[in-house]
């Protein structure tokens, strides 16, 4: 583009001067001498040869100039003599920028001008914000094949790329270890039993390597559970009551709640409640908030769930009175296998998925989950969750009388 640009200016100054000076002959009577104004004609059609094939060019600039801003990345074009010949919009945001973005305006210009010296050049640029990112620059010089015409510098945004992967790595890691627990335990049991001759003894490492391998098949399942709700495998949107989302989590929370000694308080809401969604990713995600309640509260105590209409929206409460959550761990909890109290967590056989399940089915619906919570005094998550709008149907009449 930039050859583009400094051969049309030539071209325009070329014609300009042609006629110019063909005027100019003409009204001194010079242009009547033999061949002269054959000549001035052949080189004006000439001229404006080129200058009809630099209308050509122009066409293609213009297509060129609104491919390079329709570029994420961030692009400079400088001419031969250092002057920025364009910028696209993603790169103007740096110009005359101060505190971080300035570094990029400087580290801009220094590389332009090693890339006009005829020197490629790439540098990595940490900027501590608020936010946090990572700019990459790259220059490369340009010429025609016989001088430097310009340089070109490009400014890349890589911030959610090292975000990604450092999420990657983090997975990986996590579910490495998550599965490698259950699964070595499973080893130096079923080599204890081998050689085991008392039936106690075998029945209770039996019962040991049972609850192992229960622990493994939880953590691949809220995996399978975690990866269709992210990407969104099955999610319809169709009217769904309320209460029976609430009645379905409550009964498949009812034989870990029993077993833990833990009591379950359902306020039914109305039947005319209603939200608007994937009716077992919303039943998937109250059910991982019982059993998170059930998990961290003492034996004895009540789990209440609930749901109300707050500001147009409907609020599905879990709210429980165990151990709570510090305040610097509340931001991290959705986070995919982050643990308040990992030493718990072991021992109630916890996969540190469920939370990120309910945030992921929350955006899913476009709503969000909230929580409160106290260190020792319990805590409060509530599912807000659009309304639907289509009217109650007949068999919901009938469901409530």
């Amino acid at each position: 583009m930039l050859v583009l640009l400094l051969g049309l200016r030539t071209w325009r100054r070329t014609r300009q001067r042609v006629h110019l000076a063909a005027a100019r002959l003409s009204s001194t009577g010079l242009a009547e001498s033999a061949g002269l104004e054959q000549t001035l004609g052949q080189l004006e059609r000439t001229v404006d040869a080129a200058v009809s094939r630099g209308g050509e060019a122009t066409a293609a600039e213009t297509r060129m100039s609104h491919a390079l801003r329709a570029i994420d990345h961030g692009i400079v074009l400088f001419d031969e003599s250092g002057e920025i010949a364009f910028r696209n919009a993603q790169a103007k945001i740096f110009l005359g920028a101060r505190y971080g973005d300035a570094v990029v305006e400087s580290s801009i210009d220094e590389l332009a001008t090693r890339a006009l010296e005829g020197h490629d050049s790439v540098r990595t640029l940490e900027l501590f914000g608020p936010p946090r990112r990572t700019l990459v620059l790259t220059a490369d010089p340009l010429d025609d094949g016989h001088r430097s015409i310009g340089a070109l510098v490009m400014i890349e945004d890589i911030t959610e790329r090292r975000r990604v992967d450092a999420v990657r790595r983090d997975f990986v890691a996590n579910i490495s270890h998550e599965l490698k627990t259950p699964v070595g335990g499973l080893s130096v049991l079923a080599e204890t039993i081998v050689d085991e001759e008392d039936l106690t003894v075998i029945r209770r490492l039996a019962q040991r390597m049972h609850h192992e391998a229960m622990r493994a098949s939880r953590t691949i399942d809220d995996l399978l559970e975690l990866s269709r709700i992210e990407a969104g495998e099955a999610a319809v949107q169709e009217p769904v009551a309320v209460h029976l989302v609430l009645a379905e989590a409550v009964e498949r929370a009812a034989n870990a709640a029993e077993h833990r000694g833990i009591g379950l308080d359902l306020q039914e809401p109305p039947h005319r409640l209603q939200v608007r969604g994937d009716r077992r990713q919303l039943a998937s995600a109250v059910f991982n908030l019982l059993d998170n309640a059930i998990k961290y509260s003492e034996p004895g105590s009540t789990v209440q769930v609930r749901a109300d209409v707050e500001d147009g929206s409907a609020h599905l409460t879990v709210a429980d009175d165990g151990i709570g959550i510090p305040r610097r761990d509340l931001e991290r909890i959705f986070e995919r296998f982050y643990r308040v109290d990992r030493a718990r967590s072991r021992d109630t056989g916890g996969t540190g998925l469920g939370l990120a399940i309910v945030r992921h089915v929350a955006s899913n619906h476009g709503g969000e989950i909230t929580v409160e919570s106290r260190e020792g005094e319990g805590s409060t998550f509530s599912l807000v969750l659009p309304l639907s709008e289509r009217p109650v149907s007949v068999i919901d009449d009938e469901e409530e009388s």
